[in-house]
């Protein structure tokens, strides 16, 4: 039900009125003078006010400039029996949504207040999606539908409201600036600067002047004073990429920071303090790096209030095609080419690299394949994937179960058909029935394996060894 207020001071107007009103299913309060109607609307959140122009104690201009002062969408009918151009013109610019001149209808009166609630509902909805909108803005770069993304983005969300300290892991390539920057535009700081700094791309002497900044003669090149990453982000977010490359002396300068929001410039006596948040990100093991000395407890502890874990491509693969998608729909945009789409090989292939890049290799992956491909189809041959073989995935870490059980399984048949053929003198033909497969599956399955034979003087009577060269499972 909505509700209105009426402020009249007339006790005839406000009966008919409110009579008018709850009889059309209002919610109706009144107030009979200027001062009574902005005190009334300043309690209660009304959904239409109702004001004469010239009531007791205080107009109904200052009614409207009062309320909708304090509370911007507010809508609001100006009445009166002295209606000038001047007067509505003026009601008009300060917010009205309309004026009505007395004496009036009841349904000109009914159909204006429909118009008036139903332009509020309008302007609601519009601040919803907005929200939304503000909402999604920081993830819209961040692709994936997979439950550990799903995970990854909820953790976003939930901090990104704070000015908690962030620490973002995850392998080169995963995306850890992106989900710097989403939580950066869904904080209250995204009207700030977004300022990201490498520490492991700029050398330690040159990483405490960008950080810190410097004061003229602070050194023999410099000529002025320069400010450093931290005042520039006054008022928003600092990203420090690649946290775990900086020299551990200017570390316990970064951890005064933390501690207590200031720091001075080289070569300066003035402290500076400074209202920034701060996001970290490491591809490397922090807690490996404390047990070698290389990284400060206390430093790690201040920066890791809220860890996050980005996961690298490989444990997300159900993500691959989305993330194909829009790099094609990028680059061909880029690159003014017609829209082109993953062959189903192609998919399968990229299913079941590992990825070691990440994210970043895909995208290269794919920017290289646009660049190749002028068909419509993007075919294995434009992605020059190249498969890992069977002692790659033996000997590397994290490999997926997926990939050990391939392993697994094409050791077992090599084992197979190197003793069938050891028992048949390398007849190839009398090991296919043992194995109980063709004669031309054998063949494809010694060329896949890499078992070669010592000579050619028969196809079905010789000795067979084991490629040096380990080949490819996949």
């Amino acid at each position: 039900m909505a509700s209105i207020l009426v402020v009249e001071d007339k006790g005839s107007m406000q009966q008919m009125l409110t009579a008018t009103l709850t009889d059309e299913g209002y919610e109706v309060d009144v107030a009979s003078s200027g001062t009574e109607g902005i005190e009334k609307a300043s309690q209660k959140r009304y959904d239409l006010i109702l004001t004469d122009l010239k009531l007791p104690g205080a107009d109904g201009i200052k009614v409207l400039s009062e309320v909708r002062e304090a509370d911007p969408e507010a809508s609001v009918i100006v009445m009166t029996a002295f209606g000038t151009v001047e007067t509505a013109v003026e009601a008009m610019k300060l917010g009205a949504f309309d004026f009505l001149t007395k004496p009036f209808d009841s349904d000109r009166l009914s159909l204006l207040i429909r118009r008036a609630l139903e332009n509020r509902r309008l302007m609601a909805e519009n601040v919803l999606l907005r929200e939304e909108l503000a909402q999604n803005l920081g993830l819209s770069e961040i692709i994936g539908k997979s439950e550990i993304m799903r995970e990854v983005t909820a953790l976003v969300r939930k901090v990104a409201g704070s000015d908690t300290t962030v620490l973002l892991m995850g392998e080169s390539g995963t995306g850890k600036e992106l989900f710097a920057q989403a939580i950066h535009h869904l904080s209250p700081r995204k009207d700030g600067p977004f300022v990201p700094i490498n520490c492991a791309a700029i050398p330690r002497e040159l990483l405490e002047n960008e950080l810190f900044g410097s004061e003229r003669g602070a050194f023999t090149s410099s000529t002025a004073r320069k400010m450093g990453k931290f005042e520039i982000a006054e008022g928003g977010t600092i990203f420090l990429d690649e946290i775990g490359d900086m020299d551990i002396s200017l570390q316990a300068k970064l951890l005064r920071v933390l501690q207590e929001k200031t720091f001075e410039r080289l070569g300066g006596t003035k402290t500076i303090e400074i209202n920034v948040r701060v996001i970290a990100a490491s591809n490397m093991d922090l807690k490996k790096g404390i047990e070698k000395k290389a990284f400060r407890e206390d430093l790690y502890y201040r920066l890791s209030v809220f860890p996050i874990i980005i996961p690298p491509l490989r444990e997300r693969r159900e993500d691959i095609p989305a993330l194909s998608d829009y790099f094609i729909e990028k680059f061909c945009k880029e690159m003014n080419k017609k829209p082109k789409r993953l062959s189903p090989d192609s998919l399968k292939i990229m299913d079941r690299y590992h990825w070691p890049g990440n994210v970043r290799e895909l995208e290269n992956t794919i920017e290289r394949a646009i660049i190749l491909c002028e068909p419509k189809t993007i075919t294995p041959d434009h992605l020059a994937i190249r498969l890992a073989t069977s002692s790659e995935i033996r000997l590397r870490e994290g490999a997926g179960l997926k990939e050990v059980g391939a392993y697994a399984l094409a050791e077992a048949e090599k084992s197979l058909i190197l003793r069938v053929l050891s028992q048949t003198r390398g007849n190839k033909k009398k090991s296919a029935e043992i194995l109980k497969i063709d004669y031309t599956t054998l063949f494809e399955k010694l060329k896949k394996y890499g078992l070669q034979t010592k000579k050619e003087i028969s196809k079905d009577d010789s000795d067979f060894v084991e490629s040096t060269e380990s080949p490819s499972i996949f």
